[in-house]
Formats: C-alpha cells, sequence, structure tokens
C-alpha cells in the first residue's frame, strides 16, 4: 500500500485495532487512546514513512508499533494517566524557576535503590525536584562503561535492586515532587544483551538487529568516512566476533551498535522505552543521539535520520506515555547541539558548551568566551530547556567551536592545549587537581577529569576555591534553564585516587570523580566555619532565592555589557523588572563605573544578599563575588545595553 498522506494507513490501522481483543482496555481508555491516534497519528505515520516506506511491509509494521502503543497505555497506572492529564495543562513545567536536579551514581551514593529512597528527605532539603540516577539496568562487570552496556532494559543490576525496587521509587519521588530520569541507552546494547547473543549464534532475526557484516568489505567502505571515538580501544568502528563476522562498535568493543534501519529495532526500542515510562520514569536522557543513524558514504554522526528517529519516538510517546520527555545527550559541535533542541525531539538538553566557558572563564580570568556563547548560542526554541550544569559524570571536552573562538582572535587548537595543561596542573600557577582522559602528552590532546572542588583548587587553595566553586554555580542558576547538581559537589567532595583499585576501572580515570558518598562531609554542612558549610550553605541561598525570583523562569537572557573581560554580566527580564546578573571571575577586585548602568533606575536589590545597591555611583565587585541585582528599567524602557 502507497503511502497516501496517512489517512488510508489510520484506516487499516483502526481496523486492526478494532480485531485485537487482547489489547481492547476499559471504554475511558480506548477514548483516550483513540484521542492521542487522532491528534498524533499523521505526523507518526509520515515519519515512519521517511523510515522504512521502502519496505514492502512498511505499514504492517506501523500497524504492529500502534498496536504495542495501545496495550501499553491500557497497562498505563492510573496514577502516571492522572499525571499526564496535569502535565497536559502545564506543558512548561519543566521550566519553572523551581527546577532544581540533581544526578548520582545509585550505588556509589546510596548503595541501592533502598538507599536512595531513604535519602529522599535530604531531597527535599536540597530542593531537588529532579533526580538523574545514572545507568542503573543489568550490565557486564566489571566492565560496562558505568553502565552504559546495556544488557536488559528491564532488569535493573541486581547489585542495585529490582525493577519492583525501582518502580515503588519513582513513585516515592513523584510524591515528593521529584521527576524521575534515567538513561535510555538506545545506540547500542551490550554484547551480553539477550539480542546480541542471539546474534553472535547466527540467529539471522536478531542479527539484522545489529550492523554485522561477514567480511572487511562493508565496514571498510563505512571506516572511510567514520572517525575513531575511542582508539584506545580499538581501531576503527568494527570489530570481529568469534565467527569471522565484524559488528559496528562506535565505543567500546562489548557496546553493539542497533540498525534503526530495521523496523523491527524500531520497534522494539519503542518497546522497551514505553516499559520504562510506566514505571514512572519521567524524562529519559537520550543517549548518544549524534550516532544513531547510520549511512554509507557519510560520517554516520548527526545525520538528518537521527532528528527523524527522535521525532518519531516522540510520537510515541505521546500516544501512550503522553508527558514523558527526552533529554538530549549530544558532546558535539555547538551548532549540532542545538539542532536536536525542540519541542518535537529533546524538550530538554544539557548545556555542554556554558559547561566548557564557565572553567575556561576560570582558568583564564576572561569571560569573552563565555559571554559570547550566552550572546549567540543561549536562545533556543519556546517549549524548551537548557539543563546547565557545573560538571557530570562524564569528562570535560572543551566544545566550543573554533570558528567562534576565531571571532574574538582566539587559535581554539592552541587554547585547548592551554586548558588542558591548566587543568591537570601542568600550566604553572594553575590551581586546579585535574586528571587527564585519554591523554596524550605528545599533542597536548586530552580531556579533563575531576570534582567541582578540586578542579576549583580545593585541595591546595581552599579559600579560593570555594569563591570559585559558588561563582561557578551562580552562572548555572541564573541563565534560565534546569540547574543539575552533581550529588556531592555541593560539600565540596574531593577526587578519589584510589579509583584504578577498584576492578574494571583501572583505565578509566574519569572515576575519580565518580566518588563513594561522602558521610562526613555532609554530616560538616551544618557545622559552622567548615568548609563544607560555607559551599552548602551559598548554594542553598542561590536556590532559596531562584525559587521565588518570577524572572528566573524560562530561558530568556538579555545580554549586557560591562566593557570589562573579567566581569560577566547578563539580564533575565520580568514584569517590569530585570534581574541584572554580575560575576566577577577575576582574583583582584573589579570596578564598573556608573556610566555602565545608566539604563535603569538608581535604586537596587541584591537578591543574594537582600541589600540595598547604588548605581549611580558606579559598582565595586570583589574577587570572584557574583550578585544578583533587581532592578528597574529608566522611565520603563525595556532592557537593553548597546555598550
Amino acid at each position: 500500500m502507497d503511502f497516501s498522506g496517512g489517512t488510508t494507513a489510520l484506516s487499516h490501522i483502526r481496523s486492526a485495532l478494532a480485531h485485537t481483543p487482547d489489547i481492547s482496555g476499559s471504554a475511558s481508555d480506548d477514548a483516550d487512546f483513540q484521542a492521542h491516534l487522532d491528534m498524533h497519528f499523521a505526523e507518526l505515520c509520515e515519519l515512519f514513512h521517511s523510515l522504512y516506506g521502502g519496505r514492502a511491509d512498511w505499514l504492517d509494521q506501523l500497524t504492529a508499533l500502534i498496536q504495542q502503543c495501545a496495550q501499553s497505555w491500557r497497562e498505563r497506572p492510573a496514577g502516571l494517566k492522572a499525571m499526564d492529564a496535569e502535565r497536559a495543562g502545564n506543558t512548561g513545567w519543566f521550566q519553572s524557576n523551581t527546577m532544581l536536579g540533581g544526578v548520582c551514581y545509585v550505588d556509589r551514593y546510596a548503595e541501592d535503590l533502598a538507599g536512595v529512597r531513604a535519602r529522599i528527605p535530604y531531597f527535599k532539603e536540597l530542593g531537588l525536584t529532579y533526580l538523574h540516577l545514572m545507568p542503573l539496568f543489568l550490565a557486564p562487570e566489571p566492565f560496562s562503561d558505568g553502565g552504559y552496556a546495556v544488557s536488559s532494559y528491564r532488569q535493573v543490576n541486581p547489585m542495585l535492586g529490582t525493577m519492583e525496587d525501582l518502580t515503588v521509587l519513582a513513585a516515592d519521588l513523584r510524591a515528593n515532587g521529584i521527576s524521575l530520569v534515567v538513561d535510555f541507552i538506545f545506540n547500542h546494547t551490550s554484547n551480553e544483551h539477550e539480542w546480541a547473543t542471539k546474534a553472535a549464534a547466527g540467529d539471522p532475526e536478531f542479527s539484522d538487529y545489529y550492523w554485522m557484516h561477514p567480511d572487511r568489505t562493508m565496514p571498510d567502505a563505512f571506516e572511510k568516512d567514520v572517525r575513531e571515538i575511542f582508539p584506545d580501544d580499538h581501531p576503527g568502528s568494527f570489530v570481529q566476533q568469534a565467527d569471522g563476522r565484524w559488528v559496528w562498535t562506535t565505543f567500546h568493543t562489548y557496546q553493539w551498535d542497533l540498525n534503526y534501519s530495521n523496523p523491527d529495532v524500531f520497534r522494539a526500542m519503542a518497546g522497551e522505552m514505553l516499559f520504562l515510562a510506566n514505571q514512572g520514569v519521567d524524562i529519559l536522557r537520550m543517549d548518544a543521539v549524534a550516532f544513531i543513524w547510520k549511512q554509507l558514504g557519510t560520517p554516520s554522526e548527526n545525520l538528518p535520520q537521527a532528528h527523524t528517529l527522535l521525532r518519531a519516538f516522540n510520537k510515541v510517546c505521546r500516544l501512550a506515555a503522553p508527558s514523558m520527555l527526552f533529554k538530549s545527550e549530544a558532546i558535539v559541535h555547538p551548532d549540532e547541539v542545538a539542532k536536536y533542541i525542540d519541542p518535537a525531539e529533546c524538550q530538554i538538553s544539557y548545556n555542554p558548551l556554558q559547561m566548557a566557558l564557565i572553567w575556561d572563564s576560570l582558568a583564564t580570568r576572561n569571560v569573552t568566551l563565555l559571554s559570547a556563547a550566552l550572546e549567540q548560542r543561549h536562545t533556543i526554541p519556546d517549549g524548551t530547556a537548557w539543563v546547565n550544569y557545573v560538571r557530570s559524570h562524564d569528562d570535560i571536552g572543551w566544545t566550543f567551536a573554533d570558528e567562534d573562538a576565531a571571532e574574538h582572535g582566539i587559535n581554539g587548537f592552541e587554547h585547548r592545549r592551554f586548558l588542558n595543561s591548566f587543568y591537570v596542573n601542568r600550566f604553572p600557577g594553575s590551581f586546579a587537581r585535574g586528571v587527564p582522559f585519554q591523554d596524550n602528552p605528545k599533542t597536548g590532546d586530552c580531556r579533563i577529569s575531576g570534582t567541582t572542588a578540586s578542579l576549583a583548587g580545593l585541595e591546595q587553595d581552599p579559600v579560593h576555591a570555594v569563591s570559585r566553586i559558588l561563582l561557578a554555580h551562580s552562572v548555572i542558576f541564573s541563565t534560565g534553564g534546569i540547574p543539575l547538581l552533581y550529588l556531592g559537589d555541593e560539600v565540596g567532595q574531593l577526587n578519589d585516587y584510589q579509583y584504578a583499585l577498584e576492578d574494571g576501572h583501572d583505565a578509566d580515570s574519569r572515576w575519580v570523580h565518580r566518588p563513594h558518598y561522602p558521610a562526613a562531609q555532609y554530616a560538616r554542612r551544618e557545622e559552622p566555619g567548615t568548609l563544607e558549610s560555607t559551599i552548602y550553605a551559598g548554594l542553598r541561598r542561590m536556590i532559596e532565592v531562584r525559587a521565588h525570583t518570577a524572572e528566573f523562569a524560562g530561558t530568556r537572557l538579555i545580554d549586557f555589557h560591562t566593557g570589562n573581560p573579567g566581569v560577566l554580566a547578563y539580564q533575565r527580564p520580568g514584569d517590569g523588572t530585570v534581574v541584572l546578573m554580575l560575576a566577577n571571575f577575576t582574583d583582584f577586585p573589579q570596578v564598573l563605573p556608573a556610566a555602565t548602568f545608566s539604563g535603569f533606575m538608581p535604586a537596587a536589590v541584591d537578591l543574594l544578599s537582600d541589600e540595598p545597591w547604588r548605581l549611580d555611583g558606579g559598582l565595586a565587585l570583589a574577587a570572584h563575588q557574583y550578585v544578583w541585582l533587581r532592578v528597574r528599567p529608566q522611565d520603563g524602557e525595556q532592557p537593553r545595553n548597546d555598550e
């Protein structure tokens, strides 16, 4: 049957649904699903056809997909359906100024899922509304790539608990106003996944789930255009199996890339996605989105079909888990990162450029690149939000665009060499105590591992390090989006230099910044005068102020130029007011003249200290000082600064 705008296909599918009694639910369930189908089917049909319309069985495949969605909707718990309805009336819930994210590894932060449940009172104390649990599903041990080699999407790692434990945790988090985020590793599975073991045994159905070839002919053809991601692990993109066949492994040898040109794979992964949604997962972190579609003669990164796949998966969710959101993980050129941020693709996205340039500004004491990025690359579509972070579970790569750096007279290659040297303490006078990841001392190429505290210099310069830690977080809390804390950073957790003694971790320096729960440091957060209490109190103050400041909702940001390369500034507009952020990234006091603030009324108040400020006499900032000033534009003018 030819594609004809979806009308004929929808008629065919309605008939199939009507004659499939085992997916018939209650009258209200059926009516709700039919309403979802009416709203979203035409676009899903078009997307699916664009991917698989060249196959004779595309409509049968689409019909089977819709039947899966109908069954999943029938099985969706009533409480989750109520949440779907609530969020349908508040589609911008994740753009609220009360949103605060936390991220951790279950085993390292709380031992198991029961331990995470026991920490919910602390999460409430901190103000979390979003908890990202790093990969927690069954994976090969000890070489699991931190859980990113998934052996089952329906079985929790037994050391952490069971799927029932996860479902109970999700419900408890939801009852406390905290959304659950988990990773959806959908570019690849581990070689121990049931699909992979069947493929390895020669099953032709499951061999087609992966990019498997009998000899080097096709691998050689693909590798002409595809870059190596982990050359230390294996050359090229393919590895040979015991039976002589070659399988695509973009990352580690035990992570087999899925073949989305096969609609069976799309349907299988849609089923895994909807299963997790029905356990109470609110947001899926879509891992390695840039790599999910392969095509001969291309780099097989950031291809148009990757966006089509994301849109199609979104439509699947709108049918059977309407409130599910996607978060993109794309550590690629900033232009490519932005392409995944769309209400129809990934509603929220990591902001790796801002993260990298915060560290750049701390090292250089110059905010030029960060200020330019906020001015040129911060704006994203309505209905989306950044996830802003100082550091994550992963290494830091210097993801700025070379062309952006060149506009300011900076050689991107040489600047990355400097930053690498600075953050692994190879640069004279560096305060940082980072650890290189995939280090090449001859070229100066590497990426950076380290906790926030160690990178900020807490190990050798505690007083200034605390001010750097708070300064960095002042940016992620005020630029617009969802601020994300790596749990432990809020009490100044340091690097774990014993990481290499743990089985399977010795070859991956990223474990240096994935330490175990620092119980003693958490205990000291309530002890006045300790470093932990200073950091914790500073962050808690920012969290509280943000939650009560209407200007911080959404992502809109207006530029503000101070004329001082050491002082970052931007505005968050409100109803007749503006919050003006100023942050001194230098090690010395900076004075801004009165003319800088001529567009504002003289009276201001610092929201963080509740102290009044005057702008008509200029403004002085101490080293590493940041202020959030609520001001009013002169004569009701729109906020602007043209200096």
